[in-house]
């Protein structure tokens, strides 16, 4: 065999053995996150409904501070559209409020236009417990495409990391107020 020959075939196996891996990894994904907040349910449910508090507590928002967003009709209302056009860590994308249960969950679809196109589903959850605090959950879900559900092996981590810190944040700044 030639070096070419042995270069090729490995080139050739370091690109088949994660799509062959792929093959094997589950497409569909759940992330879930929690933190009690010291405030009433209504405080922060009210705060969390409102899309454009985001920019106070959400890394992925504050990725970029030049991030240009559109905002199209009511904050805190379902059908409220954020638009959003940033850096290379902010990405460009739509999130739209689909549903809404008052001090219970808000629920979102998520668009991603770039760095990659995705489509993921968003909750954020309010429940009262011991007396006037509040444990807030996110979730995210969503189905990654062949070969792109190889991520998923790493999603939980990543993303997981990412939405325990804009927790940790938005903690901080209700329990401030």
């Amino acid at each position: 065999m030639t070096i070419l020959t042995i270069i090729l075939i490995v080139i050739a196996t370091i690109i088949a053995i994660p799509l062959a891996i792929a093959l094997f990894v589950k497409k569909a994904y759940y992330i879930e996150r929690s933190i009690i907040i010291n405030k009433p349910v209504a405080d922060v449910f009210n705060y969390v409904a409102h899309i454009k508090n985001q920019v106070h507590y959400n890394i992925w928002v504050q990725a970029d501070p030049n991030l240009k967003q559109e905002f199209i009709g009511t904050d805190g209302t379902v059908g409220f559209i954020n638009t959003w056009n940033g850096n290379n860590k902010a990405g460009e994308g739509r999130q739209e409020i689909t549903n809404i249960v008052p001090n219970e969950r808000v629920d979102l679809q998520l668009q991603f236009i770039r760095p990659f196109k995705s489509t993921m589903l968003g909750s954020t959850l309010t429940q009262n417990v011991q007396g006037n605090s509040t444990k807030v959950t996110s979730i995210v879900n969503g189905k990654s495409k062949y070969p792109m559900n190889l991520m998923n092996l790493v999603m939980d981590k990543m993303l997981g990391r990412d939405m325990d810190t804009n927790l940790y944040n938005l903690k901080t700044i209700l329990e401030k107020q």
